[in-house]
């Protein structure tokens, strides 16, 4: 047999191999296992009861219906008023230009006393109110009163026989109350949002060493153009002033408002007087942190540092020096600008407080006896 012969026959048998491999599969008895036994599910007994003698509670309905909110807005609204303002402003090339601006405000005496905020006619060049019944005035800006640190201001309006708004107090406010916003949002007009009190006695910082407290936190929307206007409950009273200034730095669904029980004193010295009594040191102050520990060679890494003391002020008066660092302030330990500033206010002119201070590697103590603030 050639090589030839005896290559084609045997690629014949590999191709007789394969096709018969690919059909007939040949299995060993011994290699079939048995059938598996039947396997009996284990019984699991039924979870003891709890009280075999309980019963849902019956059902009632006790629930009181709200006061309607219509009648609280109804109530109000009269004596809600639009504030409208005209700002100079310079564009990059330093050229003024007008801007209109738009808050609410709210009658607290019948003579034409408004209270609204201070950063909705801070820099107004006219002041226009539009009261509830369409009716406009041009507020007097030389009879302003304003508080910047607070964000309050009282306008003045040549008018009588107005709508004035009752006050409530906050003290008795509970988390959980009904609460109605009621103002010039968005700047189109008188409107209403509702929502309930979130938290009480919030303290948040608005800008560069300014923070707001007592104030009240709420779920009704406070929009731009809300500014000023009340925060009040559903029997129409007056529990805070709200302002869209601070929502600005809350998240959606968190307004807040200036509680009424804060606010009072300081409308009312700005009314009597035309600005605010404080007690006053004289000093400029600045809150300890590493860099001014590394670039100072401060000696201690928290605390309030003396930036600059005033002539023959308090401070002064005291020993106090310019790179002293308060570390405690009538007799509480103070870490920042705001804890010191707080202290502060709510003391009394004339009261002695005492300071504890690091001057380089030395601590000393010394007493200090604020002054009324100067007239702005």
């Amino acid at each position: 047999m050639t090589f030839k012969s005896a290559l084609v026959a045997f690629l014949i048998v590999v191709t007789l191999a394969l096709s018969l491999g690919g059909c007939i599969t040949i299995t060993s008895p011994e290699a079939s296992a048995p059938p598996a036994p039947a396997v009996t599910p284990a019984v699991t007994p039924p979870p003891a009861p709890i009280n075999p003698a309980w019963t849902p509670p019956p059902t009632t309905n006790q629930t009181e219906a709200l006061p309607s909110i219509a009648d609280a807005v109804a109530l109000v609204k009269p004596s809600v008023v639009a504030i409208n303002t005209q700002v100079v402003s310079y564009d990059f090339f330093n050229r003024p230009f007008t801007q209109e601006g738009a808050g609410s405000g709210w009658i607290i005496d019948s003579d034409g006393l408004i209270v609204t905020n201070n950063h909705v006619v801070e820099g107004a060049r006219t002041i226009t109110v539009t009261t509830d019944d369409g009716s406009s005035y041009t507020a007097n800006i030389d009879a302003a009163a304003t508080d910047p640190l607070n964000d309050l201001a009282i306008l003045k309006i040549d008018a009588h026989d107005l709508p004035a708004l009752k006050r409530g107090d906050t003290s008795r406010l509970r988390v959980g109350d009904w609460v109605i916003a009621i103002g010039n949002a968005l700047g189109q007009g008188i409107r209403a949002t509702e929502g309930i009190v979130s938290r009480k006695d919030v303290s948040l910082p608005v800008s560069q060493g300014q923070t707001l407290y007592d104030l009240i936190e709420t779920s009704a929307a406070i929009n731009p153009g809300n500014s000023g206007g009340p925060l009040v409950n559903l029997a129409g009273e007056v529990i805070g002033i709200t302002s869209a200034k601070v929502a600005d730095i809350g998240v959606e669904g968190m307004g807040y408002a200036i509680s009424i029980n804060t606010a009072t004193p300081i409308i009312q010295e700005l009314v009597n007087k035309g600005y605010v009594v404080r007690p006053w040191l004289g000093v400029q102050l600045y809150t300890v942190d590493q860099t001014a520990v590394r670039q100072l060679g401060l000696k201690v890494n928290k605390g309030v540092l003396l930036v600059q003391v005033v002539a023959n002020s308090p401070a002064q008066q005291a020993g106090l020096k310019e790179g002293d660092v308060i570390v405690s302030f009538g007799g509480k330990d103070v870490t920042n600008v705001q804890e010191l500033t707080r202290i502060l206010h709510t003391s009394e002119v004339g009261q002695p407080l005492e300071i504890k201070y690091w001057r380089g590697d030395t601590t000393s103590t010394a007493q200090v006896i604020p002054a009324a603030s100067p007239r702005p």
